[in-house]
């Protein structure tokens, strides 16, 4: 039985919430490897043509507010300095690949996807292990603007609340009420410059 197709808005800004859980029993996320998914994050998110709005790393899942820029809105320059920026001298940039990454860098699927595929190779290695370590693909809602934003970003943030793990949501660093409190905002998290 095939797929359900994804909604996904094509040719506007968009914000989506996405949510994935593991396909291993228990809490596999501690401390140390939900750090390394924050990280990840962070940097696919100077990568890709993406705003993070909310986040919430949970033991065994992971929930992202993201807002998804549509690629028109990117100069060829833009493209270039975000390739350059994340992958430094390690590749060599062409000006002939700025079409096909225009359109990695604006899809939904390829941020959550290099996410996912990431933060796997890191546990499997850690952890000695071979295998999925990611349920089903990932769930995503397209979130409406407005009060539906709001509580969608403060369902995101109380996660770690609701399941008991926390008592003051400024407790909790790997949610994004907890983590700019804790850091004391001092950048501005994950803001990419649209024009």
């Amino acid at each position: 039985m095939p797929r359900t197709q994804r909604m996904i808005i094509n040719d506007e800004t968009a914000v989506y919430h996405v949510m994935s859980r593991t396909a291993l029993d228990g809490f596999p996320l501690k401390d140390i490897e939900k750090d390394f998914m924050l990280d990840l994050i962070r940097r696919y998110s100077s990568l890709y043509l993406v705003e993070i709005l909310g986040f919430c790393l949970m033991d065994n899942h992971f929930h992202i507010l993201v807002k998804m820029f549509p690629e028109y809105k990117f100069t060829d320059e833009d493209i270039k300095k975000r390739y350059e920026g994340f992958y430094g001298d390690d590749r060599v940039f062409a000006a002939g690949q700025i079409p096909s990454l225009r359109e990695k860098l604006s899809n939904l699927s390829e941020f959550v996807r290099e996410i996912k595929v990431g933060f796997t190779r890191y546990y499997n290695k850690r952890h000695n292990r071979r295998g999925y370590f990611w349920g089903d693909r990932f769930k995503s809602v397209i979130v409406d603007k407005g009060e539906t934003l709001i509580n969608c970003l403060t369902y995101i943030d109380l996660n770690s609340l609701g399941a008991g793990i926390i008592t003051r949501l400024e407790d909790y660093r790997w949610n994004s009420l907890g983590y700019h409190v804790q850091t004391g905002n001092r950048t501005i998290f994950f803001l990419t410059p649209v024009k």
